[in-house]
Formats: structure tokens, sequence, C-alpha cells
């Protein structure tokens, strides 16, 4: 389930040999947001599941074996207001050469109001 808070990606995905496409979709769900947050012992720990992507959908590519497009869903919070590089910093460079999957590519992105909002420019 997604909110209308949510930032959307789609990536197409091919799994190592025998990983179902289910783990493929969490793992760069987990790996494109909390995955690679270290533990820092503070007052407060910072919940992850408040910031974790969730992969929601996943669906064959037609005519191709073993690829498969991974819906996620990002929350707002994770991401810094009006900092486009932050957000692709987040969902994009984190996945980069990750290497547990043979390929992986941005397939989609969808950016609601809710963020674009946040970017403090004046109208043209």
């Amino acid at each position: 389930e997604t909110k209308d808070t949510d930032i959307l990606a789609a990536f197409r995905v091919s799994p190592q040999p025998g990983v179902p496409p289910e783990e493929a979709g969490a793992a760069v769900a987990a790996e494109s947001s909390t995955g690679t947050w270290t533990t820092v012992w503070t007052d407060g720990l910072t919940s992850l599941d408040r910031y974790k992507g969730r992969c929601y959908h996943i669906e064959p590519v037609a005519g191709e074996n073993s690829q498969w497009i991974c819906y996620v869903a990002y929350p707002l919070d994770l991401f810094e207001e009006g900092s486009v590089t932050n957000m692709f910093t987040s969902i994009v460079s984190n996945i980069i050469g990750y290497y547990t999957l043979p390929a992986l590519r941005l397939w989609d992105l969808q950016i609601f109001p809710t963020y674009w909002k946040t970017f403090l420019l004046e109208p043209q």
C-alpha cells in the first residue's frame, strides 16, 4: 500500500539465479533507503521502520526471462526538503553496482506535489 506522500520508483531487476523476485525487490528497497545506515547510539534512536523503502508490487517483464519490475515506495520523511541531490543520492547512487543483482536499472520515478512543493522557487 502506498501513501499520497510517498515517492514511487520502479526498478527493472535481474536477480541472481535462484533468488526470488520478492527477495530482490526487498533488497532494492532496503539498499536504496535505510539498508546502508549504521547504528549510532544517541539519546534517541531513529526508527528505521519510519524511513525504510517498501517494495509494494512486482511484475515480470513481458518477453524476458528472469527480469522483473519492482515498485518501491519511499516515505517523504526519508528525504531532505527541496533537495533533488539528496533524493537521487538515496534512490539511485546507493544501488549503483549493487553486487547481489546482475542487472538493475531505475525504470520510472513519480514525485508528487507533497515533495516538489518543498522547493522554495519563485513561479516562472
